[in-house]
């Protein structure tokens, strides 16, 4: 499974990336702004945090924090990007279900757009949800897989994805960890 989340967290730099940066044709990211990796990592917590909460489920959380990576063309150790993959396995498709629902319906309250809502082209057709939240320049992908979909094994689950825009460290600093 935890593939499966690295290939969402790959399918979603694809939606966002450094998209999210205005930048015109070039092969040089620009960043939105000048951020310290640390100040980025905690805002990333604190989205997924609003995420878990506004789908008002419990279940078993899957254990990974937020990672650093570089933007996509970008000089390693100045401009970085952050990335929150994790899930939520519930205990029913009818739970989960509902807490797509609730995202569908409450992430716009909360600043985000919608701009995708529907199911994937996967062969298990796998409801996704794909927001941006323009002021806080943050993306979200979440998954809803249902048990067995797809002709594999599984519980019912929801893969969220949060990846942040392409951002510069301040001058003096560097990004040290990935």
């Amino acid at each position: 499974m935890f593939g499966n989340v690295l290939l969402s967290a790959a399918i979603i730099t694809v939606l966002t990336g450094c998209s999210m940066t205005d930048q015109a044709d070039s092969s040089t990211p620009k960043p939105v702004g000048t951020r310290s990796v640390d100040d980025v990592d905690a805002e990333t917590k604190q989205i997924s945090s609003q995420i878990l909460d506004i789908m008002a489920i419990k279940g078993t959380m899957s254990k990974s924090g937020p990672g650093v990576s570089t933007c996509e063309g970008a000089e390693r150790g100045k401009l970085f990007l952050m990335r929150h993959p994790w899930s939520l396995t519930g205990t029913s498709d009818a739970e989960l279900m509902k807490a797509m629902t609730r995202l569908k319906e409450d992430l716009p309250k909360h600043g985000w757009k919608i701009v995708g809502y529907g199911p994937n082209s996967s062969k298990a057709k796998s409801l996704e949800l794909t927001a941006d939240h323009a002021a806080k320049k943050f993306a979200v992908k979440i998954e809803f897989w249902e048990k067995d979909s797809g002709g594999d094994t599984n519980e019912p689950t929801l893969l969220v994805n949060v990846v942040s825009a392409c951002y510069q460290v301040p001058d003096g600093e560097k990004v040290d960890r990935f």
